[in-house]
C-alpha cells in the first residue's frame, strides 16, 4: 500500500502543511507527485482538493486514522518534482504558503478544452482510388466536388477539413458520403494554439564580431566541460547581446537540451520575438499576458511533450515544464518586472539560478545597465562577468547633450521642450529622419522640487524624496518622518516649487503645435489598450509611417529602429526623485536605455537630456554612458546607508478593513521582532505608501540586516506567531524581501 503527502488547496496559513492519505489500490498507477486529487477533509469529511507532494511506502501516522484519496481531479495536470522543489524554495525564501507557491510554479491549474482539427485521408490503396476516380468521371452526372477531393488526395497524404471545404469548395455532405463508402476516412486530431508563428520566416545566419564570438565561445566551452555557471553579460546598448544568446542557445539545443528566455513583458514585441523565429523556426514558442488561457495551456503542453525547445516570455515563463532544461537567459535583467508584486514576491533572477541548480543548467543574465545586485555578485566572483564594450556593427554611441531646464526657465521658456531640442527636431524632420521623445513618468506627482534651482525636499533620516500627500503634508515612507508641504524653496527662496505636472498627451499637443507637418504617434497606456495596440504602433513607426514617436518607458525597452537619429528625454528628474532608494539606479538605467535608441542605423545619433539637476551623478554618468562610474558612486551610497545589495531589507505589510486591528497587529509583530532579536534594525510600524486602499488600512514595518537568513528566521517566527495568536484574526500579513518598490 502507498501513502501520499498532500497539501490542501486552500491559501490559509493554518493549513500550510502536508496531510497523509492512503492511496487506494485502484488509483495507485494514477497518483503521482504533482497530481491534483479530491480528498475527504476534517470531521465532516467534506470533499476538497489538494496536490500530492510526496509518496512513500511506510505511513508516518496510525493507519487506522488515515483516510483514502477519493479520486483524482478530472483533467489534472501533474507537476514535476523539480517544480515542487522550486515551490518549496519560494515559500522558504520569499514568504508565502506552500499552496500559494505551488500555484505560482504550476503553469495552469487544469486543462483547457483541447483544440481539435479534422483531417481527411484515403482509406483505400492509391491504385484503387484511381479506379474510383476513373469510374466517377465516366458517369455523365457525377459530383464535381467529390472528383476534386479524390484528385487532391491522390497528391497529398492528408488534407485539412477546412482546406477541403473552403479552398476546394467540397461540401461536407460529399465528404461524409465518401466516408460512408469507405473510400476515405475523417479523423479528429489535437492541434496546438500557437500564436506568432511565421511560416515564411527565413532562417538567418549572423556572423559574430570578435567580442561577441569570444563571449559565446567562453560560455560554450564551460558547458562542454560540464561547468554550469551564472554569467552576466554587460554590453552597451546595441552591442548584440541577443546574437550571443542565440549562438549559445543553438549549441545547447544541438546537445538535445531546452532553453528558457525571459524578456520583460514591456519589451516582448513582435520585433523581438521574430529574431528568435527567424533563427530557430518552429522550435520556438512564446508566452505573454495577452494570450488566452487555451493558448498558454497549449504552449506548456508542447513544452512537456518536447515539441518545442525554446520558450520566450516574461517572468512566468521561468516555470515552463521542460524535461531537459539546459539554459536560462534573462535579458534586461535589471528590469523591475522580474520581481513579482503578488505573493510569493519572488525575484526571477534568484529563482532562475535555483532552478538551474536543480536541472544542471546554465544561466545567462544580460543588460547594458545591470542591477547593482547582479553587478556586485559579478565583482565578487559569484557570477562570471563578460563585457561587450562596442556596438555590434561598429557604430559610434550616440552623442549626448544635457540641457539645464533652470536656464530655460530664466530665459522665459516654460515649455516642456527646450530650445535646443526644438532646434534639433526641426533639423531631423527636414532630413526625413525619425525622432523619439521619452517622457519619464515614474514617480510623477510624488516629489516636490524647485524649478528655479533644482532642489528636492528629502527625508533627513533616509535620504529619499519626501512624498507629497493631498492633505498638504510631505512624508517619508520608510521611517514615517512628516512635515508640512513647502511653499517657498528652502534652498533659494523661489516660489517655483511644487510637484511636476506633465503627460504624454500634453507633449503630443505641443509637438503638433510646433511642427504641424510632422506625423506623430503616441504610445502609452491609453493608446495600447487593444490586444495588438503595442504592435500596431511600433510596426507603423518601424515602417516610417510616422516621424515622431512619443511615449513613456515602454518605447525605450529593447526596440531597434535604424531610422531614429534623435532621442529627446523630456523630464529626466521625475524618476530621480521617487521616494525610494532605487531612484538613482532607475534613472540611470532609463536614461542610458533611452539614449541607446539613437544612432543604431547608418546615420549618427544624438540624445538630449532635459533636467533641473544637470550635476546629479545619475544624469552625468548616463550622459557619458559610463556604467562603472555610476556603479562606484551608487554602491558607496548603498553601503553608507545599508541598503541592498550591501544589506538586506524585509518589508512586512499588515492590512485590515479595521484600522485598529491593522495598527494592533503591526505593533504586536514589531514587539515580537524586538523580543526575538534585539539587534535587528527596525523602521516602523508606519502607514504604508498608500495607507488606505479600497477601504483596507495598511501598515508597514521594515527590517534591515546584512544576513538574509537572519531575516528568514524572523519571518518564520512571525509565521508561527500568526498561527498561534487569536487577537487579530481579521488581518492579513505578507512579506517582501528586498522590495523593489516602497510598500
Amino acid at each position: 500500500m502507498k501513502y501520499a503527502d498532500i497539501i490542501i488547496d486552500i491559501s490559509h496559513e493554518r493549513l500550510d502543511k502536508t496531510f497523509e492519505y492512503i492511496v487506494p489500490d485502484e488509483l495507485e498507477e494514477q497518483v503521482t507527485e504533482g497530481v491534483q486529487v479530491v480528498i475527504p477533509f476534517g470531521q465532516g469529511n467534506r470533499a476538497i482538493t489538494g496536490y500530492v507532494v510526496g509518496l512513500h511506502d511506510k505511513p508516518e501516522f496510525d493507519v487506522t486514522k488515515l483516510k483514502p484519496i477519493a479520486r483524482i481531479m478530472k483533467d489534472s495536470i501533474a507537476i514535476e518534482s523539480q517544480l515542487i522543489s522550486l515551490a518549496a524554495f519560494l515559500k522558504r525564501n520569499y514568504g508565502s504558503t506552500m499552496n500559494q507557491a505551488l500555484k505560482t510554479v504550476i503553469p495552469i491549474k487544469r486543462k483547457e478544452n483541447e483544440k481539435l482539427k479534422k483531417e481527411i485521408s484515403l482509406n483505400i490503396p492509391v491504385a484503387q482510388a484511381r479506379v474510383e476516380l476513373t469510374e466517377m468521371m465516366a458517369k455523365p452526372r457525377h459530383a464535381v466536388g467529390k472528383e476534386r477531393l479524390l484528385r487532391e488526395l491522390l497528391q497529398v497524404d492528408v488534407l485539412d477539413w477546412e482546406l477541403a471545404t473552403k479552398k476546394l469548395q467540397v461540401s461536407s455532405t460529399h465528404i461524409r458520403d465518401l466516408e460512408k463508402k469507405g473510400i476515405l476516412k475523417v479523423e479528429s486530431v489535437r492541434t496546438f494554439r500557437n500564436p506568432h508563428i511565421n511560416k515564411d520566416a527565413a532562417r538567418k545566419h549572423i556572423v559574430l564580431n570578435d567580442e561577441q564570438e569570444a563571449a559565446a565561445e567562453s560560455i560554450k566551452a564551460d558547458i562542454d566541460m560540464g561547468r554550469r555557471k551564472t554569467y552576466l553579460i554587460h554590453g552597451v546598448t546595441g552591442s548584440g547581446k541577443t546574437e550571443v544568446y542565440m549562438d549559445v542557445m543553438e549549441h545547447v539545443i544541438e546537445m538535445g537540451q531546452q532553453v528558457i528566455v525571459l524578456i520583460p513583458e514591456i519589451a516582448l514585441t513582435y520585433q523581438t520575438v521574430m529574431r528568435f523565429y527567424t533563427r530557430f523556426g518552429d522550435k520556438v514558442s512564446i508566452l505573454n499576458s495577452r494570450m488566452s488561457p487555451g493558448e498558454r495551456f497549449d504552449q506548456f503542453e508542447r513544452a512537456k511533450s518536447g515539441e518545442i525547445s525554446i520558450m520566450v516570455g516574461p517572468r512566468s515563463a521561468l516555470f515552463t515544464p521542460f524535461q531537459k532544461l539546459g539554459l536560462i537567459i534573462i535579458d534586461e535583467e535589471h528590469e523591475p518586472s522580474y520581481k513579482s508584486e503578488v505573493i510569493p514576491r519572488y525575484h526571477a533572477r534568484e529563482t532562475a539560478v535555483y532552478r538551474a541548480s536543480l536541472a544542471g543548467a546554465t544561466v545567462i543574465l544580460g543588460s547594458a545597465t545591470p542591477s547593482l545586485e547582479a553587478y556586485s555578485r559579478a565583482k565578487s566572483g559569484e557570477y562570471s562577468l563578460i563585457t561587450l564594450s562596442g556596438r555590434a556593427q561598429g557604430q559610434d554611441m550616440a552623442a549626448v547633450e544635457v540641457v539645464d531646464l533652470r536656464e530655460e526657465l530664466r530665459s522665459g521658456n516654460r515649455s516642456m521642450l527646450s530650445r535646443r531640442l526644438l532646434e534639433l527636431m526641426a533639423d531631423r524632420l527636414n532630413k526625413k529622419q525619425q525622432i523619439m521623445l521619452f517622457l519619464n513618468r515614474r514617480g510623477l506627482m510624488g516629489f516636490v522640487s524647485c524649478r528655479a534651482c533644482g532642489h528636492v525636499l528629502k527625508c533627513p533620516h533616509c535620504d529619499v524624496a519626501l512624498h507629497l500627500h493631498k492633505d498638504g503634508t510631505m512624508k517619508c515612507h520608510y521611517c514615517g518622518y512628516t512635515t508640512r508641504a513647502a511653499k517657498i524653496c528652502p534652498s533659494c527662496g523661489s516660489k517655483y516649487i511644487g510637484s511636476f505636472k506633465a503627460g504624454t498627451q500634453r507633449l503630443e499637443e505641443m509637438v503638433k503645435q510646433a511642427f504641424p507637418q510632422a506625423r506623430v504617434l503616441r504610445m502609452d497606456a491609453d493608446t495600447t489598450k487593444g490586444k495588438d495596440g503595442h504592435e500596431e504602433i511600433l510596426s507603423a513607426f518601424a515602417a516610417h509611417e510616422a516621424d515622431v514617436l512619443i511615449g513613456t518607458q515602454m518605447i525605450v525597452k529593447g526596440h531597434d529602429f535604424a531610422g531614429v537619429t534623435l532621442v529627446g528625454i523630456v523630464a529626466a528628474d521625475i524618476s530621480l526623485n521617487e521616494s525610494d532608494y532605487h531612484s538613482g539606479e532607475r534613472t540611470f538605467q532609463l536614461l542610458t536605455q533611452a539614449v541607446g535608441r539613437a544612432g543604431r542605423g547608418s546615420e549618427p545619433g544624438i540624445a538630449i537630456i532635459q533636467t533641473y539637476q544637470p550635476d546629479n551623478y545619475a544624469v552625468v554618468t548616463s550622459a557619458a554612458q559610463d556604467y562603472l562610474s555610476f556603479y562606484d558612486q551608487e554602491i558607496a551610497f548603498r553601503r553608507l546607508l545599508s541598503y541592498p545589495p550591501c544589506s538586506h531589507i524585509l518589508g512586512i505589510q499588515v492590512s485590515s478593513e479595521n484600522q485598529r486591528d491593522a495598527i494592533g497587529q503591526a505593533d504586536a509583530i514589531a514587539a515580537l521582532i524586538r523580543q526575538t532579536d534585539d539587534k535587528i534594525v527596525i523602521m516602523g510600524p508606519e502607514d504604508a505608501y498608500i495607507g488606505k486602499l479600497k477601504d483596507v488600512y495598511r501598515r508597514v514595518i521594515y527590517l534591515r540586516d546584512d544576513d538574509y537568513d537572519r531575516l528568514v528566521r524572523i519571518k518564520d517566527a512571525i509565521d508561527k506567531f500568526l498561527l498561534e495568536q487569536k487577537q487579530y484574526r481579521n488581518t492579513n500579513t505578507w512579506f517582501d524581501f528586498d522590495p523593489i518598490n516602497t510598500l
